[in-house]
């Protein structure tokens, strides 16, 4: 779908992958993230229709005011793109105290909710669109040392079904990705020893979100696709 994407996370390794293959195919690109030297840095020297905006996604008026402001500049969104996320394990469930389960909430909740209500109504004004969310595989259960994770990433999956079905009459598709481990940089200095061959690329992953946000996937609603690799 033409048009411009936006992407949030997009300083991060799957939203620099993302962000790349949708401006390699021609797409304006709205490059969402909170740390202005890092988001600039990443795309240093890539060519291609960009726009930066700093945003702290877990604040809902402040991303409503400034997601509301560049879209009014270079909108409406035709694909969101809800990258911007968080990982946390290693406590068990009755350790963890709120702000372990509020982290993990802010992170991957309440910032796919807040860019979702600061553009979906502009799709809806235009009868088109398409969003792609961020599940995660390991949430399809339970996991232990996990469960604020698996929590928070379970509600984006059910998030994603309730939307679907609320806004697939009205031209708009809402799908997710749950994706196990990621190939990138900071999960390789975390498990050395794991066999990297395995795991998911960024490259791949933005492949499947690419597919997710064209016209070929456009009977495609409320899906929660595992993009797992061979792990």
């Amino acid at each position: 779908m033409s048009g411009l994407v936006v992407v949030t996370g997009a300083a991060g390794a799957l939203g620099r992958a993302v962000a790349q293959a949708f401006i390699e195919q021609g797409n304006p690109v709205l490059l969402v993230d909170y740390n202005e030297q890092v988001l600039r840095s990443a795309y240093e020297g890539v060519a291609g229709t960009k726009y930066f905006l700093l945003a702290d996604l877990t604040d809902g008026a402040a991303t409503l005011a400034a997601l509301g402001q560049a879209l009014q500049a270079h909108g409406p969104a035709t694909v969101l793109c809800n990258i911007a996320g968080g990982f946390a394990m290693g406590v068990d469930v009755h350790d963890a105290d709120a702000s372990v389960w509020q982290r993990m909430l802010d992170l991957n909740v309440t910032t796919t909710l807040n860019a979702c209500r600061a553009v979906v109504p502009g799709m809806l004004a235009a009868g088109r669109g398409k969003v792609i969310n961020i599940a995660a595989a390991s949430a399809s259960s339970g996991k232990a040392s996990m469960g604020a994770y698996c929590a928070s990433k379970s509600v984006v999956a059910r998030l994603t079904e309730s939307m679907a079905l609320e806004l697939r009459e009205k031209g708009i598709n809402v799908n997710a990705i749950a994706p196990s481990i990621i190939d990138t940089p900071a999960n390789r200095a975390d498990m050395p020893d794991a066999d990297f061959a395995k795991w998911v690329s960024t490259r791949q992953l933005a492949d499947v979100i690419g597919f997710l946000a064209s016209e070929r996937a456009s009977a495609i609603h409320g899906a929660v696709i595992p993009v797992v690799g061979l792990s």
